[in-house]
């Protein structure tokens, strides 16, 4: 099953301008995790943007779990589009702890289930020890970790990640790399992870896409 359908896409910032994203079609089943490499300027981070109903195309479409959320005729507004997202600087509340965090995106569950889930993400990122510090508190991986856990939370049927090791040190990069590919792939998790360094895709990913060019699978 195909977890997101992209067909035709084409994008630019204003009538005048050249298009940044330019008939760009792939698909991605479910549990793939796909890497989106290019140049900077090339439209990695607008893509995302576009997929989460935070820009919006100049024409083409877009098919979430089966669901049109975007095209000539529809417009399905960022949270009803079943997608979670891990920004670049991870945009963690900063007065609020991990645990109020990650169940910022559960209000709509009944508490019984919030606490269930609550405890779920932390023990699958492994931060149960740490449920009461603020983003303050942590290193930079570990704020990671929760950004991923509140994205993952609410059960997302797409998970986008923009550039999650920009802010990470050299030497961590490896021993992260590692650990979320564990975690995404015990989520069973579809995922799109931007990124400029070819190093993330080879370790992480199943399948890249080169912007403007096809989709390619990673031997």
């Amino acid at each position: 099953m195909n977890i997101i359908e992209v067909k035709k896409l084409n994008f630019s910032f204003s009538r005048k301008d050249n298009l940044l994203i330019k008939d760009l079609t792939f698909s991605i089943k479910k549990g793939e995790i796909v890497g989106v490499l290019g140049q900077s300027g090339s439209g990695k981070s607008t893509l995302l943007r576009l997929i989460s109903g935070l820009e919006v195309p100049s024409s083409g479409e877009i098919i979430i779990a089966g669901n049109t959320v975007v095209n000539e005729n529809v417009f399905v507004q960022p949270e009803n589009r079943g997608v979670g997202m891990v920004f670049q600087d991870y945009a963690l509340f900063p007065n609020m702890t991990v645990k109020d965090n990650i169940l910022f995106g559960l209000s709509k569950m009944n508490k019984k289930d919030r606490v269930l889930r609550l405890n779920e993400m932390l023990e699958l990122v492994k931060m149960e020890e740490f449920a009461k510090r603020y983003p303050h508190e942590l290193s930079g991986g570990q704020q990671q970790r929760v950004a991923l856990a509140r994205a993952l939370a609410p059960k997302p049927n797409l998970l986008l990640m923009d550039e999650p090791f920009s802010n990470l040190d050299t030497d961590l990069r490896s021993s992260i790399r590692e650990e979320l590919k564990l975690i995404l792939n015990k989520a069973n998790i579809t995922c799109i992870i931007v990124t400029h360094d070819r190093h993330d895709v080879d370790a992480i990913c199943t399948h890249s896409i080169q912007m403007g060019k096809v989709l390619m699978e990673i031997k």
